[in-house]
């Protein structure tokens, strides 16, 4: 297949690991990968926060960026993010067409229908759940609630975890509490917050587990923050960098501020 990457804003600016480990993934199960230039934000943050009309112009240029596909040009559009694929699939269109933009939301709606999660099409396009990994540590999976309740990616993630070689799975207590970040919930509502995802934190220093991973390198980041103010040994890795990993390439951790060195991604319009 070709395959178009969705890198995401929080991908591309924070945690580029997760666009290249997409990549090299997809590459490696005898794909051609394009991430193309030209995409930004998806408007999720601007809808969630009122900004809608400020969104339009956002939407616009991810359809854009991605009508290639209605095209033809690729066959899939893909992202490292539930929650990104949600507002792609639920707001867009919706967004367009409140503000009287009626041609866009039907182009947002066609090209929402081309998008996936990366298990999603992993398991549901590609038809695989063993994809060749190899990441021998002990991990617990936080399932993010766009992805959970948006997109009901269910048990998709689970069974490409429990077919990776060496890899111990760990059940997650409480498993399907929110983590408490919600974008700028955390930041209007920052002591619920900072409430939730200690509980979330609690929970998962009680695996036991050397790695947490999710779909949404957004949660991860809110969890991981927590797990490192308490001294715990917990490392937030992305989903698709343990899919990605394999025993010729191993997982690397990404370098520390002003510490290790680590792998870069390639950036939006740079295809490996």
């Amino acid at each position: 297949m070709r395959i178009a990457v969705f890198t995401t804003c929080l991908v591309d600016t924070l945690f580029p690991g997760a666009a290249a480990a997409t990549v090299r993934l997809l590459e490696r199960l005898g794909h051609d990968v394009d991430v193309p230039a030209g995409q930004a934000c998806c408007g999720q943050m601007h809808v969630n926060t009122g900004y809608a009309p400020e969104a339009v112009g956002v939407v616009r240029n991810h359809v854009r960026t991605f009508a290639p596909v209605l095209d033809g040009e690729w066959d899939a559009v893909v992202a490292p993010s539930g929650s990104c694929v949600g507002s792609v699939r639920h707001q867009q269109a919706v967004v367009a067409r409140r503000h009287g933009d009626p041609a866009l939301a039907d182009a947002a709606t066609r090209v929402a229908g081309h998008t996936y999660e990366l298990t999603e099409l992993l398991v549901d396009v590609l038809g695989v759940t063993d994809v060749g990994a190899w990441f021998p540590h002990t991990v617990t999976y936080h399932p993010t609630c766009h992805s959970l309740r948006m997109l009901r990616v269910g048990d998709r993630p689970t069974r490409l975890l429990r077919a990776v070689e060496g890899l111990e799975l760990r059940d997650l207590p409480d498993t399907d509490q929110c983590c408490g970040f919600g974008g700028t919930f955390a930041l209007k509502n920052s002591a619920t917050s900072s409430a939730m995802v200690q509980d979330k934190a609690e929970a998962v220093r009680s695996t036991g587990a050397e790695v947490l991973t999710a779909g949404d390198w957004s949660c991860l980041m809110n969890i991981d923050g927590a797990l490192r103010r308490t001294g715990a040994g917990t490392r937030a890795v992305h989903l698709a960098e343990i899919l990605a990993s394999t025993r010729e390439r191993p997982w690397a951790p990404a370098p520390e501020p002003g510490g290790r060195r680590g792998r870069r991604a390639p950036r939006a319009g740079v295809a490996r």
